[in-house]
């Protein structure tokens, strides 16, 4: 069974920065491309970053894209989302999510979820 923790997340100013982790069981797991995603109270689950198996494509909406970076180390089972240049509008929970299929910006199509973290950045 896949598990997956996310962690990292807080208050933070406008402009500052974060790093969110997500910790996912088994070692199946690297063979997963990984996604994260994100849901304001209200909104609609948007994209925000995916990442090949092996790490070596990313993929970025424009609204991430120059401020967000997402990594994996597969070694440690661990998917990264480091997060520059904070809005107020990217306040919400985030979510790691992965699938056995081809990474993507459609959250429906990720199989496996974690239980989120909550970012607020405040102005």
């Amino acid at each position: 069974q896949v598990q997956l923790v996310e962690s990292g997340g807080g208050l933070v100013q406008a402009g500052g920065s974060l790093r969110l982790s997500c910790a996912a069981s088994g070692r199946i797991v690297s063979t997963y491309a990984m996604g994260w995603f994100r849901q304001a109270p209200g909104k609609e689950r948007d994209f925000v970053a995916a990442i090949s198996w092996n790490g070596r494509s990313a993929y970025y909406p424009d609204s991430s894209k120059g401020r967000f970076t997402i990594s994996r180390d597969n070694a440690k089972n661990t998917v990264y989302l480091r997060m520059n240049s904070l809005k107020p509008e990217d306040t919400a929970v985030y979510y790691c999510a992965a699938t056995e299929d081809l990474y993507g910006n459609n959250w429906r199509a990720y199989k496996y979820w974690g239980q989120g973290t909550q970012v607020t950045v405040s102005s």
